[in-house]
């Protein structure tokens, strides 16, 4: 697929233009900082661009200031005494050195422990959490698979977990496969549904159209209430890169 992309300003406001082999444009408003990014069909001018982006500025500034009034986590230098989060509960960190293998555990719903060998890191200490959501997030895909797979009507091949930037997921309809954002692992397990739930949904209908919110709404009636959930949560630092 052929793509072109460039930056052009809109009364203030820096849009990044995307120009692919669509046909439909779309505006999207993304964490953390709002930045706002266009997909449009390499047939449409800069100038219908701009038009299309003036036509939802009042929706485009309802979104950043949604995002600047979330809560956001400092850096986290993983040590104890921190908040960090998994399935959408907040978690005291409490950091163990031993002379064992690392290793990361939950106590009572209140406390994460860490256990780390004497003098591990910051870089060091954040790659044994991360590995240990990873591996928690990838346990639960199976049964969800299995539970939504059959209800959405698809065969889904593979689901990845990876690092990602600006979604909380992506497919590859043709290859029957789901890319998910290890971020989701920190997440509410309703998050983690709807995203698997819409990228499934993805496999039957591309586009954010009609015909897509007709089917979540048919599969997941309280899909929208799980993406306001989503967008509420506690953004992570800038430094976790996802």
């Amino acid at each position: 697929m052929a793509t072109d992309r460039r930056h052009i300003d809109v009364r203030g406001i820096s849009v990044e233009v995307v120009r692919k082999d669509i046909r439909n444009l779309h505006v999207g408003v993304y964490p953390p900082n709002g930045r706002v990014r266009v997909a449009a069909p390499h047939r449409l001018d800069d100038d219908a661009v701009r038009l299309a982006v003036i036509s939802r500025l009042a929706w485009i500034r309802r979104r950043r200031g949604e995002f600047e009034g979330q809560e956001r986590q400092s850096r986290r230098e993983f040590v104890t005494g921190e908040s960090h989060y998994f399935e959408g509960r907040r978690y005291r960190l409490d950091v163990i050195e031993h002379e064992g293998p690392p290793a990361v555990r939950l106590l009572n719903n209140t406390t994460m422990i860490l256990r780390v060998r004497p003098d591990t890191g910051r870089d060091a200490r954040e790659t044994v959490l991360r590995q240990w959501y990873r591996h928690r997030l990838r346990d639960r895909l199976p049964a969800l698979v299995a539970k939504w797979g059959p209800r959405v009507g698809v065969v889904v091949n593979d689901v990845r977990i990876r690092r990602m930037k600006t979604r909380w997921g992506s497919c590859n309809a043709d290859a029957g496969r789901i890319w998910l954002n290890l971020e989701l692992a920190r997440k509410a397990a309703t998050c983690l549904e709807y995203i698997l739930v819409h990228e499934m949904v993805h496999f039957l209908e591309r586009r954010h159209d009609e015909r897509f919110h007709e089917l979540m709404d048919g599969l997941m009636p309280q899909w929208r209430l799980h993406r306001e959930e989503l967008n509420r949560a506690p953004l992570a630092h800038e430094d976790w890169r996802y």
